[in-house]
C-alpha cells in the first residue's frame, strides 16, 4: 500500500503510456493521433468544469454537486443568447472572421455573467445559512439544488437533444499531422481551456480578491479579523466558478452542436473526479486532472469498449481515494491552515 501511495503519479503515467502504446500497436499511428486529439478536447471541457469544483471546495469545503447542472444550464443560456435578437449574433458569427470574434466575445461575456449570477444566487439562497452547519446538511442541499436545476431544464427545454444551431460558426481544418486532421474547433476548445486555467491561476496569485480567496481558504476566522469580507469573497468564488462552467458549456456546444437537460449530471461527476485527481483545492491541478481524465476516458474506452468508459472513470476515483486522497497536486486539508 505504501509503495503504491508513494509512487502513484509514476504508476498513473505508466498506465496511460501503456494504454496509448496498445492503441498504437492495434490501430496504428493514425488512430493513436486521432484519439489523443479527442482526449485533449474532451479533457479541456472537463478541466473547465473541474476548476469550478475545486475553487468552491478550496474555500468552504463544499462539494457543490449543482455545479455540473450550472454547466448544462449555461449551455442553454448560450443558446438563448445566440438565437435572440432575430438571430443577429448567429448571422454575425457566420459573416466574417471579425464578426465571429465579436460574436464569441458577446456570447462569452453575457453567458459567463448570467452563469456567474446564477452561482451567486445559489450560494446566497441555498448554502450561506448552512455554512456552519454539519457537513451533511449542505451536501444534501447541493444535491437538492442539482435536482431542482435538472427539473427546471427538463420542463423548460424538454427531454430530447436540443441542437445549438452553431454548426457554421467555426468550420474548416486548422492543420493536418500525417493522417490526423485537427479542426479549428479542436484548437479553439483546447486553447480556451488552457488560457482560462492559467489566467485564473494568475488572478488568484496576484490580485487582491485572489489573495482574499486564499486567505479565506486557509482560515476563515482569521480572514475576518484581517478585515476581509468573507461573504463577498465566497460569492465572488461562486461567480468565477460558475462563469468557468459557462465557458465550458459554450465550447461544448460549439464542438458537439447538441445539448440536453441531463448533460450536467454525468459530466459534472466526471469533472469532480478530475478535480479529485488533480488535488481538490488546487486550480492548476484540477485543470491537469481534467486532461488526464480525458485521456483515460478515451483510451480506456478504446481498449475496453465504449460501454466501459464511465466505469473506468469511477474505478479511477476509487483508486485515487484509496491510495492518494489528496490527489496529484493537493495538500492535506487538516494541515493546510
Amino acid at each position: 500500500y505504501s509503495l503504491v501511495q508513494r509512487h502513484f503519479p509514476q504508476i498513473l503515467v505508466a498506465g496511460i503510456a501503456l494504454s496509448i502504446l496498445f492503441v498504437y500497436t492495434s490501430g496504428g499511428l493514425t488512430l493513436m493521433g486521432q484519439q489523443i486529439k479527442n482526449a485533449l478536447v474532451l479533457g479541456a471541457i472537463y478541466a473547465l468544469v473541474a476548476i469550478g469544483y475545486t475553487m468552491v471546495y478550496g474555500i468552504i469545503e463544499l462539494i457543490n454537486f449543482a455545479h455540473g447542472d450550472v454547466f448544462a444550464l449555461s449551455s442553454f443560456y448560450a443558446l438563448i443568447i445566440a438565437t435572440s435578437f432575430g438571430g443577429f449574433i448567429n448571422s454575425l458569427a457566420t459573416g466574417s472572421g471579425i464578426g465571429l470574434l465579436v460574436a464569441l466575445l458577446i456570447l462569452f461575456v453575457t453567458t459567463m455573467a448570467a452563469a456567474g449570477f446564477t452561482g451567486m444566487a445559489i450560494e446566497r439562497v441555498a448554502y450561506r445559512r448552512l455554512r456552519d452547519a454539519p457537513r451533511l446538511a449542505p451536501l444534501i442541499t447541493a444535491i437538492g439544488v442539482s435536482f431542482l436545476l435538472e427539473g427546471f431544464m427538463l420542463v423548460k427545454f424538454g427531454a430530447d437533444n436540443v441542437p445549438t444551431k452553431n454548426d457554421l460558426w467555426i468550420t474548416g481544418t486548422a492543420l493536418t499531422l500525417g493522417k490526423v486532421t485537427i479542426a479549428w474547433t479542436d484548437l479553439f476548445v483546447f486553447a480556451t481551456a488552457v488560457a482560462l486555467m492559467f489566467t485564473l491561476g494568475a488572478f488568484v496569485r496576484i490580485t487582491t480578491l485572489g489573495k482574499a480567496m486564499r486567505a479565506t481558504a486557509q482560515d476563515r476566522n482569521a480572514s475576518l479579523l484581517c478585515g476581509i469580507n468573507v461573504n463577498r469573497t465566497i460569492s465572488a468564488t461562486f461567480f468565477i466558478g460558475s462563469a468557468l462552467a459557462a465557458a465550458g458549456g459554450i465550447v461544448y456546444s460549439l464542438n458537439y452542436h447538441s445539448i440536453q437537460w441531463s448533460l450536467g449530471y454525468r459530466l459534472g461527476i466526471i469533472a469532480f473526479t478530475a478535480a479529485v485527481l488533480g488535488g481538490i483545492g488546487n486550480i492548476v491541478g484540477a485543470g491537469i486532472g481534467g486532461f488526464v481524465i480525458g485521456i483515460i476516458y478515451v483510451f480506456g474506452g478504446q481498449l475496453a469498449g465504449g460501454e466501459w468508459s464511465d466505469s473506468l472513470i469511477f474505478a479511477i476515483l476509487v483508486i485515487i481515494l484509496t491510495f492518494r486522497p489528496t490527489g496529484l497536486f493537493g495538500v492535506d486539508v487538516t494541515t493546510r491552515a
